[in-house]
């Protein structure tokens, strides 16, 4: 088990490092690897609140659904987030960063 979780692992950091993993990162990057939370809502609130103004008035199954997708959302731009965070992290460990 332990073999295959530092290949993904690996496999992972291969991948950032060919997208540019090793440059320094930007103040907005440095903002949402401080706030994960706050970024995931700040990306999902305006699409949520999008979608409850488009949604239909006869079908009452909309508002879940959009709100449902702002959540997923939310969750998914967290993520992301927490792997800025983990790729900055990653830096000041190899040096290549001072986190200022």
């Amino acid at each position: 088990m332990a073999d295959w979780w530092r290949f993904l692992v690996n496999a992972f950091w291969a991948v950032d490092r060919a997208l540019g993993g090793q440059r320094r990162p930007t103040r907005i990057q440095k903002w949402v690897a401080r706030h994960p939370v706050g970024a995931g809502l700040c990306m999902a609130a305006p699409f949520t609140l999008a979608f409850l103004m488009l949604s239909r008035e006869d079908e009452p199954d909309d508002p879940f659904f959009a709100v449902l997708f702002g959540l997923l959302l939310a969750v998914v731009f967290g993520l992301t987030a927490v792997s800025e965070r983990l790729r900055q992290r990653r830096l000041k460990r190899l040096g290549l960063w001072d986190g200022s």
